[in-house]
């Protein structure tokens, strides 16, 4: 494929905490900068009791009344999706949100989603632990209906199946990097003509309270409830809900078909941290490295970045050693061409949506882009040692982005804790009609 037929965003579908169902919803939160995270819902059968005196044990943090939840994360219409009641009560309630958001995004795309099937269609999905419904192992009245319920395979594999697409369709899981590894699996189904339109994203709805359990035994949950990503008072992360789904095809497709191009993918790469540390630990060389091989692949200068949407969550462990791959690569050039480079992180305004993470990060770089606008990081009143001289800043305000020879650039970054990472460059084009 040439760089003049490059793979291009043409549609995207989005849900996110605070009731946002549409791009142009979180476009306007994020302006705004607004604040997602709410109190733990009460009507899930969570044991908030237990929850609220963790911090009680000996050796465990405190669980903050906090995350970031969907507000129709239990609404569903089966019928609409040709699905009998019964199987959608055993249906994980990330294969329902995965399902309307990948339609969403379709029609966002301007593509009828009835017509969207077929062998040239392919839907890639980043998605993590499912701990919804009961146990197969206990006979129960949603037996029979629960292993295509509750199997991850099945959050891609129910989209593709409502739609009729017999293209590539996978389930993507490297931890918080699974929405972006999606992307980048999508883009290269795309350059290797294994598909003509891919649906590429991720999902997370918490189906229990594990996740805030098992961080708590880690002490690694923010003590004050809100994600400070690359703040000296970052204390831990925060976890939320989301999903977003964007409509990958051909640049020339887009054209041929009439569709409006919200941004080019430049190049998207991953890899692994490999040995050494812990494997839960991330790693600044192999950031290092794939930020490296990431601009190689797009032919992007690092000082033509205008924006790196980070992976931020918020950690003492994970920010610091980030945010120093980030300075030593895109910080570095900036400051060598008398520039900062803005950095930021979609986790302080929704918390940290998990496999939809990276997703949710490279929407929030297209908006910015469309709008020729880069909106604040919340939070950062005290940035984290090592920004100030890095060449990179933390946008505390709504600020025009000005394009470079005609581009606006932004990289996003996404890693997970089996060590895999994942890097994006994406394109937004002056001219290009953005709708």
């Amino acid at each position: 494929m040439t760089a003049a037929d490059r793979v291009v965003v043409v549609g995207i579908g989005v849900e996110a905490p605070g009731g946002i169902t549409t791009p142009a919803g979180l476009w306007s939160a994020l302006t705004d900068g607004a604040d997602m995270v709410g109190p733990m819902p009460d009507d899930r059968g969570w044991d908030l009791e237990l929850l609220r005196t963790l911090g009680e044990r000996d050796g465990w943090g405190a669980v903050p009344d906090a995350g970031g939840f969907l507000d129709g994360a239990a609404l569903f219409d089966p019928a609409f999706f040709g699905i009998t009641p019964r199987e959608a009560v055993a249906m994980d309630p990330q294969q329902r949100v995965a399902l309307r958001v990948a339609w969403r995004a379709l029609e966002h795309a301007g593509i009828d989603p009835a017509r969207a099937g077929g062998p040239g269609t392919a839907c890639f999905l980043g998605a993590l632990i499912n701990d919804y419904g009961p146990s197969m192992a206990v006979p129960n009245e949603h037996n029979g209906y629960l292993l295509g319920g509750t199997s991850l395979s099945a959050i891609a594999g129910r989209v593709s199946h409502c739609l009729g697409a017999t293209g590539p369709s996978m389930t993507v899981d490297t931890g918080c990097a699974a929405s972006l590894t999606a992307v980048h699996l999508a883009v290269n189904a795309l350059r290797l003509g294994e598909c003509e339109l891919a649906l590429a994203g991720g999902v997370t709805v918490m189906g229990s309270e594990m996740m805030f359990v098992e961080f708590a035994r880690n002490g690694a949950l923010s003590a004050t409830g809100r994600c400070r990503p690359y703040s000296a008072c970052s204390t831990g992360t925060v976890w939320s809900e989301g999903a977003g789904v964007v409509v990958l095809e051909r640049e020339s497709r887009a054209a041929e078909h009439g569709h409006r191009v919200l941004g080019h993918v430049l190049a998207v790469t991953t890899n692994h941290n490999g040995g050494g540390s812990a494997m839960t630990v991330p790693g600044e060389a192999g950031q290092r490295q794939l930020v490296g091989r990431t601009l190689a692949a797009a032919g992007v200068a690092p000082e033509a970045v205008g924006l790196v949407e980070g992976h931020g969550t918020g950690t003492r462990v994970g920010d610091p050693i980030e945010l120093s791959a980030l300075a030593a690569t895109y910080g570095a050039a900036a400051a060598g061409h008398g520039r900062r480079t803005s950095l930021g992180s979609v986790k302080s305004n929704l918390g940290h949506t998990q496999a939809a993470a990276g997703v949710m990060g490279l929407v929030k770089a297209l908006l910015c882009g469309r709008h020729g606008r880069i909106v604040p990081t919340l939070f950062d009143d005290e940035p984290a040692d090592g920004i100030d001289g890095s060449g990179l800043e933390l946008p505390d305000r709504t600020a025009p982005w000005d394009p470079v020879d005609g581009w606006r650039r932004a990289a996003v970054s996404a890693f997970g804790i089996g060590g895999s990472n994942t890097h994006a460059i994406v394109g937004m084009r002056e001219g290009d009609d953005h709708g």
